[in-house]
């Protein structure tokens, strides 16, 4: 009886335990894959203090050669990672491309925003037609970036079946980072193959650097930049956004009084980033030494690791606590905050641009729902962040709201220990698979850092596989 009883309740208990040793697990194994690469930062050398000043020093600018974790993001981001902007080599080809994501980036602040309401009000009035709707809010924003990006690429409306090949692709990248599923790379080349065909056309009204040298380097560098990262990276910054209003019924009516109150939400937005913030870790090669004196010295080809959430932990006052009233006590200038990186060293290109789109995104959300939610909310958010929307004119009755609340904690529990048995699989596979590719080390080996071909490297097809032509057979399909 006894023996049952144990048993029983180390099976009800699975929900608490099991997840944080499977992730402890996937931990070992990554590291064990792919060995003791990187100094990650803060640590007992260099502190908070100094965190920003090594980040922003000329040295630390490499960014992918010479990196084994490059081999990782190069096969989540194929196709095309060696055009990607945040993975180019400094010098001429990534000024000339990071000129021109911040031309198509550009705009007035009333048009952007403008613009980004128009795609959420399109959307949301198509993708919850009810008054009460159960959805998972990175779903739901995908479109919505999806709309807005092609916008500002084509300067047109997006068609429904093209929405859906951006939103597939971006799915397949941002779940494939979090491994809950493999590559399907033929999903992604579908959306290559329809920006092959708009160049083709001549109906990219931008003019693209000429050091991308092809067709398929300029369709690349487009999906890359606009239908991966800044779709993946805009959905998952509302995801966090309106899950923690969700969680904070009082700030979510206080905002839904004030829509026009900036000062406030730009506090929510703050403290939202700073416990959430969308990059883990960003590396960088140093390219020489770096001598921080009293003994610290990182020689050239070290792999710095910055740790965004260590940072963000710093310097505040209980950093576990969402408090956006803690940004009326201190400076932005002054505390460890670095949402979009350092100015000094590839900031994110978007760094104006999102604090505008997502104050009007919300705006729209919050005009015509209530959000409710009490799943677990981490920085990865790999369930994608489950939340029941009610119609604002609708009253959410306590009937309603609680049983609902009660379905998210327990699906969202038990789903954790399936999605951490996943991760584990998958995870190790795909880290495993990038670590024989050698994606980066392949292409370092047949060009320079501009992407000029090498004339003493690997002949076509002989050593360059990783870097495969789109519909290539060996990847996962």
């Amino acid at each position: 009886m006894l023996r049952k009883t144990g048993a029983a309740a180390l099976a009800l208990s699975t929900p608490y335990w099991l997840p944080k040793a499977l992730i402890a697990l996937r931990v070992r194994v990554f590291a064990r894959v792919n060995g003791s690469e990187g100094v990650v930062v803060p640590n007992a050398d260099v502190g908070p203090e100094h965190f920003a000043a090594l980040y922003a020093h000329p040295a630390a600018n490499g960014r992918s050669k010479g990196a084994g974790l490059s081999d990782l993001f190069w096969y989540w981001l194929s196709p095309g990672p060696e055009v990607h902007q945040e993975h180019l080599e400094p010098g001429p080809r990534y000024d000339a491309v990071a000129r021109t994501t911040a031309a198509i980036l550009a705009g007035t602040s009333a048009d952007l925003s403008a613009a980004a309401a128009r795609c959420a009000a399109h959307v949301l009035d198509e993708a919850v037609p009810g008054r009460v709707a159960l959805v998972r809010l990175r779903d739901l924003m995908m479109p919505v970036w999806a709309d807005f990006f092609h916008g500002l690429v084509f300067r047109e409306s997006c068609p429904p079946h093209i929405r859906r090949l951006i939103v597939d692709n971006a799915e397949d990248v941002v779940n494939s980072l979090k491994n809950t599923r493999l590559r399907h790379m033929r999903r992604r080349d579908r959306l290559t193959r329809y920006l092959l065909g708009r160049l083709a056309a001549g109906e990219v009204p931008h003019r693209l650097p000429a050091e991308l040298a092809t067709p398929l380097d300029r369709a690349h560098y487009l999906q890359g930049t606009f239908f991966n990262t800044a779709v993946v990276q805009m959905s998952e910054a509302m995801a966090h956004l309106l899950l923690v209003l969700a969680e904070h019924p009082d700030v979510q009516r206080r905002l839904a009084a004030h829509p026009d109150d900036d000062h406030d939400l730009g506090n929510v937005m703050n403290e939202t980033l700073r416990l959430f913030p969308l990059f883990g870790i960003a590396h960088r090669i140093t390219s020489a030494d770096i001598d921080l004196g009293e003994g610290v010295r990182y020689p050239a080809g070290t792999v710095l690791c910055f740790d965004y959430p260590a940072y963000h932990a710093t310097g505040h006052t209980a950093p576990e606590v969402f408090d956006p009233g803690r940004w009326d006590r201190i400076s932005l200038k002054d505390a460890h905050h670095i949402p979009f990186g350092v100015a000094a060293n590839r900031p994110c290109p978007a760094w104006r641009l999102s604090p505008l789109v997502m104050r009007a995104v919300t705006r729209e959300v919050l005009a015509r729902f209530t959000l409710h939610s009490a799943v677990s909310h981490t920085r990865s958010i790999p369930h994608r962040a489950p939340c029941l929307l009610v119609a604002r004119e609708r009253t959410a009755p306590r009937r309603l709201v609680v049983p609902a609340l009660a379905f998210l904690r327990l699906r969202d529990r038990w789903e954790d220990v399936g999605r951490s048995l996943l991760q584990l699989a998958l995870g190790s596979w795909m880290v495993a698979d990038a670590r024989r590719l050698r994606m980066t080390q392949a292409w370092f080996a047949a060009h320079d850092t501009q992407g000029r071909p090498l004339d003493d490297g690997p002949a076509a097809g002989e050593g360059n596989a990783a870097v495969p032509a789109p519909g290539c057979p060996y990847h996962h399909g």
